[in-house]
């Protein structure tokens, strides 16, 4: 009871000194509970979404994936003819059953030709209105579409695009386009994640999306009164016999939420794991804050031995305050992540995906797992402080605060550390020199976790070097405050060390991360200018296949010379050796794809694959399966007949673009293929006449503006697309760092903040002496100017490392290119030295504050 009211006595007493702590706690644990309720409110709204728009019992087409999905390679939704209808009616305990037609596989416009479909990635779905949309969807203005000049749409997507009654639309698909005028307009029922839905009649819908009548992609199934599903599924399975898909509504719903949960999870995770780097930088920061409070209760400490205290007890009490700022910084924390959950929601939101609050989901492991792990994060972290504190002697009582450095466990530590960086590095060296990337990649997360540990424990031998020279640089110009401001950073190395070593881990990331994506798109841009020898490249940025009108379209657009189609399909391959590789991709172009795509054979010539009954294989698939030139591989095509195609050509595995492609040609996949079934294109490549190709770019351009879902691109804009696309991705994950930065930053003013309570004396009896308020503040954020530049200095020299290693191991997979972005990385230099000035405001303002008297009578 005695150790509880003295910690509780010191803890509400230096309550100020522990703010910043219980800060960082409450950030780290409230990223962690915002990413589980963010999560479990997602995983909740597609529950009940699933749920409530699955039937009893839903029949599809045996190529339809569980989830229902109706994408196909060649644009048209799995169907079934309409005949399944009567034979599921007739099937006992059938209440009610009807058909409908809906595709994915589909883009639809305003008047305008602007594209409807959701900026988020949720999917674009036209189909028909049925009986079981009416139960999840209210009509809220207009009618039902009962003709072919109809359509409806639901009412986010017509708020979003300002949609009216009247409104001319066009459902672009694989059949062609389709014009109709807006009919009505429907509200959700349900939380709707994003996607854009329209209606057609059903006659209309089978005609638009399959090309013809007396089809359906799915029969929803009403269960008579005391059926239950199962019972109902397995009637209708005996109805239909073999060659159908019959699930019931949880099993249509349990497909559709793993869909789901593959990006959930990914998602989920990735945060979590930033969540858990901001952890990390909290521990420094908590061990700094311990460790200076004992260091300045040393005097304290020692009365208390004097007067009896054991070890045991003098311990219990830093870790029952340590306890104590780890319960309130947590409880703090799970309330501001339900608020970060809510506001990830609003900003998800405007990015298109509406999520509803009245689902918001706070199951009761999140609070206990925030609470959990804030507490022992806490606890240890201050464990050695508090094993240092136990150690203070009754004697320090008749000295002044402040305990002496040990200098043996100094000189362990540094010979720890050294060890530590000597195995990362060595790690490091092995990673970049293997020959295969999954055999370095072991090694190079070894080296990461043993040069990051290193580095941490080595930080108070190399704060001493590190600070002199950036005191030599930048401080010396200050004169006597630049030289007092170095003093100051070098009287304490390991509270030095572990203040930098805070803002250290955040940015080796930001410069591991700079190097890789400066170096992945270099090396792109790289593969380009080498291999593509084709002007413009049209594709469709959400993975939209080309339909043949928009081919036609690009076929037709003058000053073209040449026009190369691509589009891919599987098949099961049976090689020389005797093995059935099941489900295998193969390319199938135009011949002059061999001249669109400078591609290194290694035997035969790459046009001889486009040659009938012929193709090519990389090198890796011809030595792993005993194929050579003139070698027959068996190729079953998927909705098509088996053939035996005559490998021409063996291509290099090495490369980025098509890396791993087997090719053959088109007119080869049609003779196996039937007409309705061939998949259409994936990417299609134009080349401009000689000395065309400004004009043939504008008028490629204008023969496409009916299908806004394709974009056309030169060279130059696509390698602009790519370096945008790893931007944002490592924009996204910059901001998910700045989390780390921010406890980070927090850990510098914390140290100063503590620091300058420490030398209160010293300040007061320098400023008896004639140093000026200006000059001490101007002391104070040099110092922490010089602090942050160490850390900063460490973090990019180490981050680059890792970028330069995880480099070498994508230059095994076509990334041959090692770019260091500089201007990032001296962008990030300068910013640090922003960071230790702004970080130092507050305590150089104290300081300065500072009453003369009072500070020199100070004990």
């Amino acid at each position: 009871m005695t150790v509880l009211k003295t910690s509780m006595r010191n803890f509400f007493a230096h309550k100020g000194r522990m703010a910043l702590s219980a800060i960082a706690v409450l950030l780290s644990v409230a990223f962690v509970c915002g990413t589980l309720v963010f999560t479990d409110t997602m995983n909740t709204t597609f529950d009940k979404l699933f749920q409530a728009t699955s039937s009893d019992v839903t029949v599809s087409a045996k190529g339809a994936s569980d989830s229902g999905e109706t994408t196909s390679n060649n644009g048209r939704p799995p169907v079934m003819p309409a005949s399944v209808l009567g034979k599921v009616r007739s099937a006992q305990g059938v209440k009610s059953a009807e058909g409908t037609v809906f595709s994915t596989s589909v883009t639809v416009v305003d008047g305008k030709k602007d594209n409807l479909s959701p900026s988020s990635g949720a999917p674009t779905i036209v189909g028909s209105w049925n009986g079981n949309d009416a139960r999840t969807m209210k009509i809220s203005s207009g009618t039902a579409p009962k003709g072919p000049d109809q359509v409806m749409v639901d009412a986010d997507t017509a708020d979003k695009h300002h949609l009216r009654l009247g409104d001319e639309l066009g459902v672009i698909s694989a059949v062609g386009t389709h014009h109709a005028r807006i009919s009505g307009i429907a509200d959700f029922q349900v939380t709707n994640p994003g996607a854009a839905i329209f209606y057609l009649d059903t006659r209309t819908a089978q005609q638009t999306l399959v090309g013809r009548t007396g089809v359906y992609t799915n029969v929803n199934v009403t269960a008579a009164s005391g059926v239950s599903d199962p019972q109902l599924k397995n009637n209708v399975r005996a109805a239909l016999g073999t060659g159908y898909k019959v699930q019931t509504a949880k099993e249509t719903a349990d497909a559709n939420q793993k869909d789901v949960e593959g990006f959930m999870n990914v998602m989920k995770y990735a945060m979590l794991g930033f969540a858990g780097i901001a952890f990390l930088v909290g521990i420094f920061l908590i061990i700094n804050t311990f460790s200076m409070l004992v260091a300045q209760r040393t005097r304290e400490i020692g009365l208390m031995r004097a007067i009896g205290s054991s070890r045991k007890q003098v311990n219990r009490s830093v870790l029952v305050e340590a306890l104590l700022l780890g319960f309130f910084g947590s409880v703090l924390g799970v309330g501001a992540g339900v608020g970060l959950a809510v506001g990830l929601m609003k900003l998800m939101g405007k990015m298109g995906m509406h999520l509803s609050t009245s689902d918001l989901t706070v199951v009761w492991t999140t609070p206990v797992v925030g609470l959990l792990l804030g507490v022992v994060v806490t606890v240890l972290a201050a464990y050695l402080p508090a094993r240092r504190a136990g150690k203070v002697s009754p004697m320090a009582a008749l000295r002044d605060a402040g305990a002496p450095a040990d200098a043996r466990s100094g000189r362990i530590r540094a010979l720890v550390g050294l060890v530590l960086t000597g195995a990362g590095g060595y790690s490091l060296y092995l990673a970049a020199g293997v020959d295969k990337a999954k055999d370095g990649s072991l090694w190079l997360g070894l080296g990461v976790v043993l040069t990051l540990i290193g580095f941490v424990v080595i930080g108070p031998l190399l704060a001493g070097g590190v600070v002199r020279v950036l005191g030599a640089v930048i401080l010396r110009i200050f004169g006597p405050v630049g030289r007092m401001a170095e003093r100051n950073a070098l009287r304490n190395p390991r509270r030095t060390g572990a203040t930098g070593a805070a803002l250290m881990i955040g940015l080796a990331l930001v410069a591991c991360l700079s190097v890789v994506g400066s170096s992945m798109v270099a090396s792109a841009t790289d593969q380009l200018d080498k291999t593509v020898g084709t002007d413009f490249i049209v594709q469709s940025d959400s993975g939209q296949l080309i339909t043949p009108q928009a081919v036609r379209a690009v076929k037709s657009t003058p000053g073209m010379q040449r026009v190369t189609e691509y589009r891919m399909t599987e098949a099961d391959y049976t090689t020389p050796d005797g093995k059935t590789l099941k489900n295998t991709d193969i390319t199938a172009a135009d011949p002059t794809y061999a001249t669109d795509l400078r591609t290194k054979t290694v035997a035969g010539n790459l046009k001889d694959a486009y040659l009938p009954d012929s193709m090519s294989v990389h090198e890796k698939f011809a030595k792993a399966h005993d194929v050579h030139l003139g070698s027959k591989i068996r190729i079953a095509f998927k909705d098509g007949r088996t053939a035996e195609l005559t490998v021409r050509a063996i291509t290099s595995s090495d490369g980025l673009i098509d890396a791993g492609s087997k090719y053959t040609s088109i007119a080869t996949l049609a003779k196996y293929v039937p007409a309705d079934k061939m998949p259409l294109d994936q990417l299609v490549f134009a080349t401009a006449k000689d000395g065309q190709q400004a004009a043939a770019y504008k008028s490629l351009k204008s023969a496409l503006h009916d299908y806004p879902q394709y974009k056309v691109r030169d060279q130059t804009d696509y390698k602009q697309a790519l370096k945008d696309q790893i931007g944002q991705l490592l924009n996204m994950i910059y901001g998910l760092l700045a989390l780390a930065i921010i406890v980070a930053i927090l850990g510098v003013v914390n140290t100063l903040a503590l620091s300058v309570v420490e030398r209160t004396r010293e300040i007061g009896l320098m400023r008896a002496i004639g140093l000026s308020r200006r000059q001490l503040r101007r002391m104070i954020r040099m110092e922490s100017v010089v602090i942050a530049l160490f850390g900063a200095l460490l973090g990019l020299g180490l981050g680059m490392g890792w970028g330069a290693t995880a480099q070498k191991l994508l230059a095994l997979e076509g990334l041959k290119v090692l770019e260091i972005p500089w201007p990032t990385l001296i962008a990030v230099f300068l910013g640090s030295a922003l960071v230790g000035l702004i970080a130092a405001l507050i305590p150089a303002f104290r300081a300065g504050r500072m009453n003369v008297l009072n500070a020199i009578a100070t004990e």
